[in-house]
């Protein structure tokens, strides 16, 4: 499933050369620059990595809701092959066509997408899901366990999500700073103690735990319906629960984002010594 159209370029600062040799024959005005460049306040600084849609969603001005589901063209790549399976078997009650026909509508976005030169790897990697799905449900005999498959993919994620709080590096808060340019600076960086690194890892850390529930609450409703091979009430809930509620905690995720302090260049703001060296570097870690 798991994202603004593009981020504007970040301008660094960088001192010149004309700039560089004054400072040199200058020891005074090198020592009064350098104090100038720690006394200043910190330079904002952009990423190029932000996506248009997914999860990166969060990090616009203004939250898309189309962006986060990837679109028109996601949300009907995501919901059709579920929504089309479970017609197919209402109507046949055959499990063959029923597994048969999702795996045709995935091959035809594919080629859809090869067509208009649209990057085909989302819809790539939605195929091999359907696959691994067809696969999993035509060896059972059982239509329900074509929805096995997202549930397995589910628990991944929610175990995933839950080792990284266990090790302290909550995940969100890993993927979202790659995606604002600052991976991991508000976790183990020289300004970490300072007030807004502080709310920024509160923050990571009340947007992990949402998606910990996002998925948490998947397993807790379709895990019953599956073992009950209920095929129609899980593929109802499933397309309730897919890309709708995806879009839910996606919102709560922006709101949590949003007022973030912004992502500053430690270089150019006077963390780090001339040598490379953090000048902070005794303050001990927290979280």
């Amino acid at each position: 499933m798991m994202t603004p159209r593009g981020a504007d370029e970040g301008n660094e600062i960088a001192p010149s050369t004309r700039s560089a040799q004054s400072l040199a024959s200058s020891a005074p005005a090198e020592t009064s620059n350098t104090d100038a460049v720690r006394n200043s306040p910190p330079t904002p600084r952009s990423s190029s990595r932000v996506a248009s849609s997914g999860l990166a969603a969060v990090l616009g001005e203004d939250f898309d809701v189309w962006q986060a589901v990837g679109g028109v063209r996601g949300l009907v790549e995501t919901v059709a092959p579920g929504l089309i399976f479970i017609i197919v078997f209402l109507v046949t009650h055959q499990l063959v066509p029923s597994i048969v026909a999702p795996v045709i509508v995935a091959v035809l976005a594919i080629g859809l997408r090869a067509v208009q030169r649209i990057d085909v790897m989302p819809a790539l990697g939605g195929l091999l899901g359907i696959l691994i799905s067809a696969v999993w449900a035509w060896r059972s005999g059982e239509a329900s366990n074509y929805f096995t498959w997202g549930l397995v993919t589910n628990g991944a994620y929610l175990g995933g999500l839950l080792v990284s709080m266990a090790l302290r590096w909550p995940a969100l808060g890993l993927l979202i700073g790659f995606l604002r340019g600052d991976a991991t600076a508000w976790r183990n960086g020289p300004r970490r103690n300072e007030p807004e690194q502080r709310l920024t890892r509160r923050r990571y850390w009340q947007v992990t735990w949402l998606w910990v529930g996002l998925f948490a609450a998947r397993l807790l409703v379709q895990a019953p319906l599956l073992l009950a091979h209920a095929t129609t009430a899980l593929a109802v809930t499933r397309l309730i629960m897919g890309p709708f509620l995806f879009a839910l905690v996606a919102w709560l995720t922006w709101m949590l984002v949003r007022g973030l302090p912004p992502v500053t260049d430690p270089a150019v703001n006077g963390d780090y010594a001339p040598d490379g060296q953090s000048v902070d570097s005794s303050v001990p870690s927290s979280s």
